[in-house]
């Protein structure tokens, strides 16, 4: 990510951006596939991965990647520090198994140490060597990310249970939970101090869009809240793409900047809700628009995102990017931004 692209986030969240940005997040998934390559050499040789992600950039030069040259093993790299096994495949991101057979064993978990458990040292040793690569290209690792606490909690202990758990044994769940919020804190405090750039965070966590008002209040809110406080100074972004409808005004109490969230729910309807408090990132569904529709499916999709936003958009797909969205769709979604900037500056 540029230092302008950059800027141009933080701009579009107050509200001030001088032109429609178009960003995308875009992670292991979507980037084998799209430049060609098998997972495992994705993710086994890093002369592979950079070369991966520096064509999407070249070939996209007026879209934001979100976070942009993030270094991910799928979703592996947290649950790998407690311990959780790790399956890996040819054709896919790894597969995470859950660890905790009972939510009584959260109480012999804890926080792990980034620099030394699991898959994490690995994620601080590339990202510094990616730093090096991409500076002199006028890039650099300007947002980290972490999967949020409910997410991270389902993968120790799967979502079925996890959310059996809730109801049946709160007090056990509130302890992980505790327990995944401290780690997400850590994550990104130790990615942040590993590079020189940072000046955003991204969070990650569609399972809190699976809760009830009342649950939400209770098992996701103040778990939340503790993340987006620990980072007054960042740039916050927040996805989920499953239903937060139910409670977005609380949602955003939480302290994110801007909203990544799903395409099923109206950008009209979202921006009646929460007005022009925060960003909104969205909305066009990234998979039977993105991937699978036409140019001008996407192109109308997109009309109807600027047209129910509230002026502080950040144009996207309601959801990360999904395996097998094609060029063409890409390009058609920046020529929307594009024709929307000429038309404010007309």
């Amino acid at each position: 990510m540029t230092k302008k692209q950059f800027e141009l986030l933080q701009a579009a969240a107050r509200g001030e951006a001088a032109r429609l940005p178009v960003a995308l997040i875009v992670d292991s998934p979507w980037i084998p596939g799209f430049v060609g390559m098998d997972a495992m050499e994705y993710f086994a040789q890093p002369e592979s991965w950079l070369r991966a992600n520096l064509e999407i950039v070249r070939r996209f030069p007026d879209v934001i990647f979100v976070p942009g040259f993030w270094v991910e093993y799928g979703m592996a790299v947290e649950p790998s520090a407690f311990g959780c096994k790790v399956s890996w495949w040819k054709d896919s991101p790894p597969s995470v198994s859950p660890l905790l057979r009972d939510i009584s064993e959260a109480r012999g978990l804890s926080v792990p140490m980034p620099r030394n458990d699991g898959l994490m040292p690995f994620v601080l040793h590339l990202q510094k060597w990616v730093q090096d690569r991409v500076e002199p290209l006028g890039h650099s690792i300007r947002i980290v990310a972490a999967r949020g606490p409910l997410t991270l909690a389902t993968h120790l202990r799967g979502i079925t249970d996890f959310l059996t758990d809730i109801k049946i044994e709160p007090e056990d769940s509130h302890r992980l939970l505790d327990i995944c919020t401290r780690t997400v804190i850590e994550w990104l405090e130790a990615q942040a101090l590993n590079l020189p750039d940072v000046a955003g965070v991204l969070v990650l966590d569609d399972i809190v869009g699976l809760l009830s008002p009342k649950d939400y209040e209770v098992f996701a809110h103040p778990y939340l809240k503790r993340i987006f406080d620990a980072f007054p100074e960042m740039l916050k972004v927040y996805h989920n793409d499953a239903n937060v409808e139910p409670f977005a005004e609380r949602l955003v109490e939480t302290g994110f900047d801007i909203l990544n969230f799903s395409h099923e729910i109206d950008m009209a309807e979202m921006t009646r809700r929460i007005g022009h408090r925060v960003g909104l990132m969205g909305n066009v569904p990234p998979l039977q628009v993105l991937a699978q529709g036409t140019p001008a499916e996407v192109s109308v999709s997109a009309g109807r995102c600027i047209r129910g936003s509230n002026g502080r958009l950040v144009l996207s797909a309601g959801g990360g990017m999904s395996p097998g969205t094609p060029a063409e769709n890409v390009t058609a979604l920046s020529l929307v931004a594009a024709g929307a900037r000429e038309r404010r500056t007309a």
